[in-house]
Parts: structure tokens; C-alpha cells; sequence
């Protein structure tokens, strides 16, 4: 899946194990231990209910491909479910299933993971299923040959027969020019096309090692016994050098940037994209927080202005939306998105959206617009403890991409200490045209449109 994005019963640790485990010192709740092949383990007590979830996570992602090759992060994702010689192809699912559990996976820009959740007496099994897979994947050319097949499928019914998506697709192309963010996670089709079993055999040996992996486990378990497990499953397996990961900065934009994509569609969309910046630092940045609560006073909730003022006041859009994510190895984007109503232009959708940032850049943010936002936001940080796979999530999403694994506290009390002069300062300094992208669906007759049928995945 790309995110636009599943042997036996624990058995009795070994003594050695046991005492290797007991004598890591006691840690607040996340608890953490690396084994000495550079594996990291990261597991959250949680004894609400009787299960537990467990991710794989690896530091490889489509940002970590090559031109030429894109797409072999998420190939490669599906041709881990092909089996290893202990487990047959599609044999993985059925184990999970057997346990009383589920089990799927996600590829994104910045890395690819896999999870399990399960009755926390099946944990140790999928501990061993992991790890049996991180070593001994079966990479036959026949099953792959069936997998791009689809793959190929899957980009076809849910990117070229989008024409959202494929616009959002090109239009990332067009905003970025060097980075690796350039290029779609499922990969370009040509690429695709001409893709070899043996570049995902290639993507495997590099980068599917336990120096480059995190392991989270949160639920109804005793993380000295996750230690001993780990160590028993995946200490044999050997570190590996990793490829020198090489500076990949864009360079600095000088100007806007249009593109429009002709598509089979029933109205037009307008994407605006400007360059941001991201969490680097969670203590001292202070703008990805403030450009968060920008996106969430835009249009975080039903009276936020753009749905307010665009789509209920001036009848100029359909919907208007803005996504921002703070969080990413790469660079950050904050975008608007507008899908202008009948009878009304893509220039008039963009002009409205213009018109809302430069609203906040001259006279900001209400105090209620704020308190608002802030309460919101740190109701939905709060919100994920309440799920032990959202707490996996957010513990396994900091760590892969080099932020404090316990910054979770740190980040709500950073949304809670943003002002409104900082909300409007961020629109100031980074809604300008230097940096901008425009991309504009331009709706073709739909008649000849393909009609696809719902796609089937198992992701």
C-alpha cells in the first residue's frame, strides 16, 4: 500500500536472554533497547485490553530510490507477502489470520512498514514471522512476474484514471525539480514496465537489515519479555553497511511554477503548493507548529474560513481544503486545495484562496480561531492514546524519520505555546510566490472515460 498507505507460541526465553533482558535499566514507559546487530526496539506498556500491536518499520522509502528504478519500495513491500522457505506464499496472511489477527503494510516517500495486530499471547509468533522475512524472503521471478502485473494495476485504477491524483502527481513533479519527493511512491509506469526481480532483490539486500529497522510493539505486554524475544528471533541476523545516504536539498525556488493536466473529469481543481518547512528540531522550530495551526484555522473544521467564507458565504467552491504535514525526512509542503463550483473558473478558485492567506497576512487570527484550532489539535494528539495501533503509529512515524521517538508531550505543550502573531508571521513569510506551485485540472468530456471497477487490493 502507498500512503496518498499481517509460528509458534512464545516459548520459554533462554536463560542467557533472560538475563541479558533483565539487565537493561529500567526505563520510563516507552521502553527501548537495541540489540547488537543495530536493530532498535521500542515497546509502549498498555494493559487496557488483551492484545498488542507489532511494527517493522525500515528507513527506506521512494525518496531512497533511484531514477530509473521508482516504485521498487512499494514492489518490494508486495513481494514480501511471497513467503520465505519456513512460510509458504500468501502463507503469512493465513498465519496472522489463524492468530485471531490482522496484518497489512504502507510504503510512503520516507519509509515502509509493516504491522500485525494480534491477542498478545500470539505476539512471540509474529516476532518470529518478521524476522524470518527480514533474512529469507523468497524472490522467485515468477511470482514477481504475476506481482508487477499488480502493481501496475493498482496504479492505473488509483493515480491514471484519478484525475486527482494524477494531478497531484505531476504537479509534485513540477514543484520539485532535484529531490526524490519528485517522483510518485507506486513508481512511473515505465519504470514499472521494465522493472527486474532482481532490483527488488537489489532493494532488499541494501536496505532490509536490522541496522536499518525499528521494531514498536505497544499492548498488553511485558517489554523485558519483548526484549528476550527479539533477541531470540532476530539477534542471529547480521548488520550490514548501510549506502552513504547523500544530501539530496532542493534547490531554492525563484519563481512560480504552473502546470495544467488535462484530464476526464466533472469539475476543475485547483492545487496551490508552497515550500515549508518541517519539524527538524522539536524543542527550538517554532513555524512547522504555527503553519499547523494555520492549517487548521483554514479548514480544520466546519466553520473554518474556508469552508465558511468560500464555500457557504461567496458560493466560489465546491470544497477547499489545506494539508500540511509537519513531519518528513525530506522538505515539507503546505497545500490548498479548491475545487471551484459550477459556473465558476479555476482563476476565480485560485483568486479565492489567494485571498483567504492574504486575509491573515494582513490582519491574522482571531483569538477564538485559535483557541479553537489549539483545542482540536491537541484533542486529536490526545485522542491516539486511546488506540494502541494510532500510539504504534506515532511512536514508529518519529523515530523512522529522526525526531524523538518521547516527543509526542513535547509537540501538544509546542501547539499550546503558538500565538496568533506567529500563525500570521508563517503566512507572511510563506505564502509568496517564490514559492509556489500551481496545478489545475482542466476536466475533459467523461464519455470516453475509462469505467474501472472498485480495485480489489489487499493492502
Amino acid at each position: 500500500m502507498t500512503m496518498r498507505r499481517h509460528l509458534r507460541p512464545l516459548l520459554a526465553p533462554l536463560a542467557a536472554l533472560f538475563c541479558t533482558a533483565m539487565a537493561i535499566p529500567a526505563l520510563a514507559n516507552p521502553y527501548e533497547h537495541t540489540l547488537a546487530n543495530g536493530l532498535k526496539i521500542i515497546v509502549k506498556e498498555d494493559h487496557r485490553a488483551p492484545t498488542a500491536v507489532h511494527m517493522v518499520w525500515y528507513r527506506a522509502g521512494s525518496m531512497d530510490e533511484n531514477n530509473g528504478a521508482t516504485g521498487v519500495a512499494h514492489v518490494l513491500e508486495h513481494m514480501m507477502f511471497k513467503g520465505t522457505p519456513k512460510v509458504g506464499p500468501g502463507e503469512f496472511n493465513r498465519l496472522v489470520a489463524a492468530a485471531g489477527g490482522r496484518d497489512n503494510a504502507f510504503t510512503s516517500r520516507d519509509y515502509t512498514a509493516y504491522f500485525q495486530q494480534v491477542p498478545k499471547e500470539k505476539l512471540g509468533e509474529m516476532i518470529a514471522l518478521e524476522a524470518d522475512r527480514m533474512r529469507h524472503l523468497t524472490l522467485s521471478a515468477d511470482e514477481f512476474a504475476q506481482e508487477i502485473k499488480v502493481v501496475m494495476e493498482e496504479r492505473r485504477l488509483r493515480t491514471d484514471d484519478q484525475p486527482q491524483s494524477l494531478l497531484f502527481e505531476t504537479m509534485n513533479a513540477v514543484a520539485f525539480k532535484v529531490h526524490p519527493y519528485r517522483w510518485p511512491i507506486i513508481g512511473w509506469m515505465d519504470d514499472l514496465e521494465s522493472m527486474t526481480v532482481q532490483d527488488a532483490r537489489d532493494w532488499y539486500e541494501r536496505w532490509y537489515v536490522p541496522n536499518n529497522a525499528t521494531m514498536v510493539v505497544v499492548g498488553d505486554v511485558d517489554h523485558k519479555a519483548v526484549f528476550t524475544a527479539a533477541e531470540k528471533q532476530y539477534g542471529a541476523l547480521k548488520a550490514r553497511p548501510l549506502p552513504v545516504r547523500k544530501p539530496q536539498e532542493e534547490p531554492t525556488q525563484t519563481g512560480v511554477r504552473r502546470v495544467t493536466v488535462k484530464a476526464p473529469a466533472e469539475l476543475p481543481v485547483v492545487i496551490m503548493g508552497y515550500r515549508a518547512p518541517v519539524i527538524r528540531n522539536v524543542a527550538q522550530d517554532v513555524d512547522p507548529y504555527a503553519l499547523e495551526l494555520l492549517a487548521g484555522v483554514l479548514s480544520g473544521h466546519g466553520a473554518a474560513r474556508f469552508s465558511k467564507s468560500l464555500v457557504r458565504e461567496q458560493r466560489l467552491a465546491v470544497s477547499a481544503g489545506a494539508e500540511y504535514d509537519a513531519s518528513a525526512r525530506g522538505p515539507g509542503m503546505f497545500y490548498l486545495v479548491g475545487t471551484p463550483s459550477q459556473g465558476k473558473t479555476v482563476a476565480e478558485m485560485e483568486a479565492g484562496l489567494r485571498a483567504e492567506i492574504t486575509r491573515v497576512q494582513a490582519d491574522g487570527i482571531t483569538a477564538e480561531e485559535l483557541n479553537r484550532t489549539k483545542a482540536q489539535l491537541v484533542a486529536s494528539e490526545i485522542y491516539k492514546l486511546d488506540s494502541m495501533f494510532a500510539q504504534a503509529m506515532e511512536i514508529g512515524q518519529l523515530e523512522i524519520v529522526g525526531l524523538p521517538y518521547q516527543s509526542g508531550e513535547q509537540i501538544i505543550e509546542k501547539l499550546k505555546a503558538v500565538t496568533a502573531e506567529q500563525v500570521q508571521e508563517v503566512a507572511k513569510r510563506y505564502f509568496v510566490d517564490e514559492s509556489l506551485t500551481v496545478g489545475v485540472l482542466d476536466p475533459q468530456p467523461m464519455e470516453n472515460a475509462p469505467r474501472r471497477p472498485a480495485a480489489a487490493a489487499r493492502h
